[in-house]
């Protein structure tokens, strides 16, 4: 198993707003997403390696300077191959830390730890332990199970001593997740291109609609953001007709939007999309189509979604986007 959790840990005091705002923007490299409030969050970024084509140890650096540039807030990241081992090295020195999930790198990170420092564990029993001259991790695991279960407790000392082997089963789960979300694209030139900002556009609908589906939640609306060369950007919302998760319909609302700017002679940096107002998919009710065409995409979204999950996100995508990156 490789180094796929990754610990985010702001710093302590970081108000509610900030800490959503890093929430949303977490959920746009990885959609695996557990909230551990007030000030952490646990992402298993093993889905996201393909699509971004990048490590875990890029993927952690890629949310750091991505909070400090757009959100000024300085997190800390640990990854590594499980929670315990992500949570313990997102407290490292280093503004990010990888364990490697091979038994020799994962002994050489714990081993010399304080076994205070041991993720899940309380004073009282870091000062039992050490009172038995069990300072630090290494020792902790190498001390028979019944004899740490004689000082902390059955239930207790097996899991801390397990913990202190490097073991951690617990998974990722997904769990009250921000009330929006978002994707961006960027140019690497100001275009007058309106064929390529509804490139981007589209881009941006399939990556937001199947991180919905994936969450299980609909979008009550939409909100396009616009950035424009000189510095400044458009924003325009519009609610759609119904709370949706569909492709289509977030695409054909960032459509309408961004037609209805007439940005024809306007240079054009980059496009934000963001979801709004989600809720979870059972609470939304649909209508039903009469367009056959679009009732066939609707039903195609299921295969689609299980096809990315199985080999890497974007395997299957529109075919206007599949040709532009061949191109």
């Amino acid at each position: 198993m490789g180094s796929h959790v990754l610990h985010v840990r702001c710093r302590p005091g970081t108000s509610e707003p900030d800490y959503r705002a890093l929430l949303a923007l977490i959920c746009e490299i990885s959609p695996t997403l557990q909230v551990l409030p007030p000030s952490a969050a646990l992402v298993d970024v093993a889905g996201a390696l393909r699509y971004w084509d990048a490590s875990p140890y890029d993927l952690a650096q890629r949310i750091r300077v991505r909070a400090l540039a757009h959100l000024g807030i300085d997190v800390r990241v640990g990854a590594g191959p499980n929670w315990t081992i992500a949570a313990m090295a997102s407290k490292g020195p280093l503004p990010v830390t990888l364990v490697p999930a091979t038994h020799e790198h994962v002994r050489a990170f714990l081993d010399p730890l304080p076994v205070g420092m041991l993720h899940g564990i309380g004073p009282v029993q870091a000062e039992r332990l050490t009172s038995f001259g069990l300072h630090t991790v290494g020792l902790l695991a190498t001390t028979p199970e019944s004899t740490v279960q004689r000082i902390l407790g059955g239930r207790a000392g097996r899991l801390l001593r397990d913990r202190a082997r490097g073991i951690d089963p617990r998974t990722v789960t997904p769990t009250a997740l921000p009330s929006s979300t978002r994707e961006r694209r960027t140019f690497d030139w100001d275009t007058l291109d309106p064929e390529t900002v509804r490139t981007a556009l589209l881009e941006c609908a399939v990556a937001l609609g199947a991180r919905l589906r994936t969450r299980q939640q609909t979008a009550g609306a939409l909100t396009l953001e616009v950035a424009l060369a000189g510095g400044s950007t458009i924003t325009r919302t519009r609610q759609l007709p119904e709370p949706s998760a569909h492709t289509d319909d977030l695409r054909t609302s960032a459509y309408q939007m961004f037609q209805a700017l007439h940005l024809q002679r306007a240079r054009i940096r980059g496009t934000t999309l963001t979801a709004d107002r989600l809720a979870p998919a059972g609470t939304a009710g649909g209508q039903i189509s009469l367009d056959r065409a679009r009732e066939n995409r609707l039903r195609a979204e299921p295969v689609i979604d299980r096809l990315n999950a199985r080999f890497g996100p974007g395997a299957v995508r529109p075919a206007s986007l599949a040709w532009r990156k061949a191109g």
